[in-house]
């Protein structure tokens, strides 16, 4: 019998925000669990950092460039989406009997929609927002974001109006095997948690961000930029140690909606043969480095996402696993495995199969890879190759980074300028080549941009202003 598949995806959740991590001082009782009775992944990374061509590469299994997907739609710049016509495994489930369905964010396509896919049904995430308005309309929002308490009970709350959608459409589904994405738009910015998250956190509980102090000599004008941009440069520790309150608050809250399905699977008795996932579109600043959402930048608190999969039938539980993974990618191929269906060759990730079934300790892929084409602030290229001792960030139109995560897991120190590293990172220039290569990324196919990784590394040392 193929497996039930609850999907669970949050928007901006950093890998070290989550209690099972010990990273900081969040509660995540519930996403714990999961941890503890199925895989967690401790390098898995995101595909590029920004919503919609993270959530495009994971419907179709391939890098959001191959398609176009450069950056969000809805910034007012231009660019392509996912076609309707794409191969995506919901439509494969569709074909050999599942149900699907969809609750929350889809930030795919601004004219397709989750129907378009596979799925029979879609709760959008505007219907869970207005949900609690019209609960009580006399009742806003008054801040922007920075985040606030919010006003309305966590019974109407988007979180948890999420969840109370999902456990219908479990019922609605029966005994039929379904596929349903759990989608929350949280934590996302501006954070607002409801009572009693909110207050569950005091401004004393939240220590500064490990890399709050960044200096960011040496590394890329841009950097800086957002700073500027958001008006944050002079602002202090205690200016934004509300802003992390208010997130770890939200965290909380998303942990407790998924604590309500996880009750419902166990009193109907499906909890044992549902594959649960649970993962994230990338990580948020938060204010660390003063900087705030996720923009121009490639550090770890954007780019490291969790990865938690748990289904006793076929993965041993309490497995903290070190491999290298591309969350959104990778998980295509093993949920085709999971429920029983052939992959197809052309795509970009690689079935996760080895690891849960305790196969393989070791790492399949060499590195994880993470691009980044610009934004709502203006076009930026970047490519990042990581392992689990160093990370190069190739910036074409600034200063390349180089940071050595053993010895500086905060990357405040670029090394690309120190003539010691000189051959290490003419090394990881060519193997970034060959994986962009290897996927057939659109900035390998210029001469210039190849020779610059290949030929002029001496122009990507220089770090003076």
């Amino acid at each position: 019998m193929r497996p039930n598949i609850l999907f669970i995806c949050c928007d901006q959740q950093r890998w070290d925000c989550l209690g099972f991590n010990h990273r900081y001082p969040v509660k995540t009782p519930n996403i714990d669990r999961l941890a503890e009775e199925g895989i967690a992944f401790d390098q898995s990374y995101t595909p590029l950092p920004s919503c919609a061509p993270a959530r495009q590469g994971l419907l179709c299994g391939q890098r959001p460039e191959r398609f176009g997907a450069l950056w969000n739609y809805d910034q007012g710049i231009p660019v392509a989406s996912i076609p309707a016509d794409a191969y995506s495994w919901s439509k494969e489930l569709a074909g050999v009997g599942y149900r699907n369905g969809y609750v929350g964010s889809w930030h795919v396509s601004p004219t397709l929609t989750p129907l378009d896919f596979g799925y029979e049904d879609y709760i959008p995430s505007t219907e869970l927002t207005a949900y609690q308005r019209q609960q009580h309309p006399e009742l806003s929002f008054k801040k922007g974001f920075f985040g606030e308490v919010s006003p309305y009970p966590y019974e109407d709350s988007p979180t948890h109006r999420n969840a109370d959608c999902v456990i219908e459409l479990m019922d609605k589904y029966g005994g039929d095997p379904w596929h349903i994405k759990m989608d929350f738009s949280e934590p996302h910015l501006p954070c607002r948690p409801c009572e009693p998250f909110a207050s569950m956190y005091t401004s004393e509980d939240i220590p500064v961000w490990q890399s709050f102090e960044d200096s960011l000599d040496g590394k890329p004008y841009i950097h800086r930029q957002m700073r500027l941009n958001w008006d944050t440069d002079d602002m202090t520790w205690e200016d934004f140690r509300e802003t992390a309150r208010l997130y770890y608050g939200y965290i909380s809250q998303i942990d407790h909606a998924i604590g309500k399905v996880l009750a419902h699977l166990e009193s109907t008795g499906q909890m044992e043969r549902t594959v649960i996932i649970y993962t994230a579109d990338h990580g948020d600043m938060c204010g660390d480095r003063k900087m705030m959402d996720k923009h121009y930048i490639m550090y770890d608190e954007v780019v490291h996402v969790p990865l938690v999969i748990r289904y006793p039938e076929k993965i041993k539980g309490g497995v903290r696993h070190p491999a290298m993974v591309t969350n959104m990618l990778d998980l295509v191929p093993t949920l085709l495995e999971l429920a029983g269906l052939p992959v197809p060759e052309d795509l970009d990730g690689i079935s996760l199969m080895p690891y849960l079934s305790g196969e393989r300790q070791d790492s399949i892929r060499k590195y994880a890879l993470t691009t980044y084409n610009g934004q709502q602030f203006g076009l930026f290229t970047q490519r990042m190759i990581r392992n689990d001792t160093y990370k190069y960030v190739w910036n074409p139109c600034d200063v390349d980074e180089l940071y050595d995560m053993k010895n500086d897991p905060g990357e405040l120190h670029n090394l690309v300028g120190d003539p010691a590293y000189a051959d290490l990172l003419a090394g990881l220039r060519r193997d970034l080549v060959a994986e962009l290569d290897a996927v057939e990324d659109y900035t390998m196919k210029s001469p210039w941009l190849r020779h610059q990784l290949l030929d002029g590394c001496k122009l990507h040392q220089k770090t003076e202003r």
